[in-house]
């Protein structure tokens, strides 16, 4: 058994211990979706930062840069700005009520079972795009790690997330995070000063990748108004993606709410900015890669030590397997607590989680088998999950914000918001202009919308607002 593969069995050993553990801990929904609520700063916002440091981090980003140059690095400042947001501004108002779900704060908020459905079948068809994403990178670091076809791989891999992550709930998912946070700074602090060696240090870094690739550093790649509002999905896609509004339910507080996004903040900025320099080291040392998402495994197999390499393959893992089992994860909670648990209010909480753990399976699997069939074929990591926060942005972000700080948001206007803001997001990505991102009209459509339709529906009952008054 090789270095890399015995790595990673146990790894692999190390994750169904925690799952079954926890399975132990869980003994009720509250425990199973959002960790009984009383996670603290470190395991919340290791958890926080270690979903967001996913697939499109150490293999997307990089595959973007090396494609189409640095200009794409300036969307890691979005980073900060939205979690400052999302501590400051969202967090005291959103957490006055203590919910298991985010479509569960849709109802209270907007007094109606069908806006919680409706925010649940979003959930459910945005997390399958997202995690196509990170299937089609575990195919390709499986595919490294243990010769097998990507296909396989991609089927092995998914099998593996949802076999913890359906066993273990919320408990699972954040300490399997932590440790997974843990790996990802180990391989990353430890491959960059390597790759960095190989090409003479960071001053010769730079001047080579002038000569090698001198567009990597003009703002030429794209065009002004698509790098604008690729961060503006990132920014306001961080802020409204249910894995991370569910984890300030998890926190057991705003003390540990603030420290927690805070640590968020440091790892998710530092990752990403090492991360940048990974990509320039491999413009260097492979001017041409068929595709950008070649470009960091090819970095782990030539350049550095079997050792170094596979822990650096194994924080690849660690933050796709960290993200997908946070959206597997809300997924299931859509399906089983939002969907099934109102259309049968009187099954047992038993009833509810064995539906929660199928709902991860079909959620899990959609995806793969979509991948399979060829949809997505070829599109960067990335774009794919910027497809997926442009969608969470339209569909989430007002409704959520506005819904804290604007009493006079109703159950009409929320609904229209999703339908409207999602509906067109998909339909700039077909047949819109691609130099803006899909986020700007569906974020428009969706404010106008939740704005408009407020005004002229009744205004909402006292009890619905209350919570969240000054």
């Amino acid at each position: 058994m090789t270095i890399q593969v015995g790595l990673f069995v146990a790894y692999f050993v190390v994750v169904f211990g925690v799952g079954w553990y926890c399975l132990r801990l869980t003994r009720d929904e509250t425990d199973y979706w959002i960790a009984g609520g009383k996670l603290g700063w470190l395991l919340g916002g290791a958890s926080m930062g270690a979903t967001h440091a996913s697939a499109g981090t150490f293999v997307g980003t990089i595959g973007v840069i090396y494609t189409a140059g640095w200009s794409f690095a300036w969307i890691v400042l979005s980073i900060p700005i939205a979690y400052w947001f999302m501590a400051a501004v969202l967090a005291p108002r959103f957490t006055r009520t203590k919910e298991l779900t985010l479509p569960s704060f849709m109802e209270t908020r907007y007094y109606s079972t069908a806006v919680r459905r409706l925010a649940a079948v979003i959930i459910l068809v945005a997390t399958v795009v997202y995690i196509q994403a990170q299937i089609v990178a575990g195919g390709i670091i499986a595919n490294i790690v243990f010769g097998v076809p990507t296909t396989w791989g991609m089927v092995g891999f998914t099998l593996i997330l949802l076999a913890y992550t359906s066993i273990g709930g919320m408990l699972a998912v954040v300490y399997t995070d932590f440790i997974q946070l843990v790996i990802m700074i180990v391989g990353i602090v430890t491959a960059l000063p390597l790759a960095l060696r190989h090409v003479g240090g960071i001053e010769s870094l730079f001047t080579y990748v002038q000569a090698v690739k001198p567009e990597t550093f003009t703002w030429e790649s794209f065009p002004p108004a698509l790098l604008f509002t690729m961060g503006l999905a990132f920014t306001l896609g961080t802020i409204a993606t249910p894995e991370k509004l569910v984890r300030l339910y998890a926190m057991k507080d705003m003390r540990a709410i603030r420290r927690g996004v805070l640590l968020a903040i440091l790892v998710a900025t530092g990752l990403n900015l090492m991360i940048f320099v990974i990509a320039l080291t491999s413009i260097v040392l492979f001017p041409a890669l068929p595709s950008g998402d070649l470009a960091m495994p090819m970095v782990v197999r030539a350049v550095l030590p079997t050792v170094t390499g596979s822990v650096l393959l194994a924080a690849i893992a660690a933050a796709i397997m960290s993200t997908v089992d946070s959206h597997m994860l809300v997924a299931g909670s859509a399906l089983a607590h939002d969907i099934y648990g109102t259309l049968h209010p009187d099954s047992s909480p038993g009833r509810r989680l064995a539906v929660g753990r199928i709902g991860i399976a079909v959620v899990g699997s959609i995806p793969l088998l979509l991948i399979l069939s060829g949809v997505g074929e070829g599109e960067l990591v990335q774009f794919i999950v910027l497809l997926f926060t442009a969608l969470m942005a339209s569909s989430f972000f007002m409704p959520v914000v506005l819904g804290v700080y604007w009493s006079r948001a109703t159950k009409e206007g929320a609904a229209a918001a999703m339908v409207g803001g999602i509906t067109t997001c998909f339909a700039w990505k077909a047949f819109g202009s691609p130099g803006i991102d899909p986020v700007l009209p569906g974020f428009l459509t969706s404010a106008v919308l939740l704005v408009g339709v407020s005004l002229l529906t009744p205004p909402p009952p006292e009890a619905a607002v209350a919570p969240f008054r000054r």
